[in-house]
């Protein structure tokens, strides 16, 4: 797996200890919203609204929040109505990457992605021009303590499809159509996932092994992701871990 996961899991857990809750409760109500608007409020017959509602309870947005949310995605409370939008643009390095956002205003959020692109060094594209480089794949982490093998008979029982050793926890990949059949074996059999979300994967990187440049790349990527209608922001670099950790550091 490329280094986006590793950077994408630094910065979350920086936020989670940082106290920065407003921006990430605000986007997991808005997903919220749209997977019960879309799939229907039953957390049984709706799996992206499942996963949507494990990830909003583990990162500790209160329960009368989510049923909220829910209902105003049904219909049964009145609400805002969110267009989902994908860019594709570049990075410094020609690094590839995905902006995926909820709005309410196609017009603000379009231009809103163009201007960090266009401050940040990187380039917006037209559809289609980077998307062909990813794969969109069911992703769940679990604790580095749990046994490999024990992971790997239930997941792909289940469903999955690989599992990768990140160095502090494992990762599975899962077609879209598995993740939560794969999530609730592994939650049935005591391994509960700390993650588990679709995501975009990369099926081919561009190496950036210069710290100046992974410095330009992560900070474009990180005004992306500060954007109040931007859900998921994907790329393919892939740079070295040293190179990762003096780039992140503070």
């Amino acid at each position: 797996m490329s280094g986006h996961s590793k950077w994408a899991t630094t910065k979350h857990r920086k936020a989670a200890v940082d106290k920065v809750r407003a921006k990430v409760f605000a986007k997991l109500i808005r997903q919220l919203e749209v997977a019960a608007r879309e799939g229907g409020g039953d957390l049984t017959a709706n799996a992206t609204l499942r996963t949507m509602f494990d990830k909003a309870r583990s990162a500790s947005v209160p329960m009368d929040t989510i049923e909220r949310a829910i209902k105003r995605g049904t219909g049964d409370l009145e609400g805002v109505r969110y267009e989902a939008i994908t860019y594709e643009g570049y990075a410094p390095g020609g690094v590839a990457v995905i902006v995926e956002c909820l709005s309410d205003n196609r017009n603000r959020t379009g231009a809103e992605i163009r201007n960090v692109f266009s401050r940040s060094g990187g380039s917006t594209a037209e559809p289609g021009a980077v998307s062909w480089q990813f794969a969109r794949k069911g992703q769940i982490e679990l604790s580095r303590s749990l046994d490999e093998d024990a992971i790997m008979e239930v997941a792909l029982d289940a469903g999955a499809e690989d599992l990768a050793d990140e160095g502090d926890r494992w990762v599975l990949t899962t077609a879209p159509t598995d993740l939560a059949a794969v999530r609730d074996a592994l939650d049935s059999a005591g391994m509960t996932p700390e993650s588990a979300e679709l995501a975009m994967v990369a099926t081919t990187t561009v190496p950036v092994a210069e710290e100046g440049e992974a410095k330009r790349v992560l900070r474009l990527l990180e005004a992306l992701d500060d954007l109040d209608d931007v859900q998921s922001v994907w790329s393919n670099f892939d740079i070295p871990e040293e190179i990762l950790a003096a780039a992140t550091a503070d």
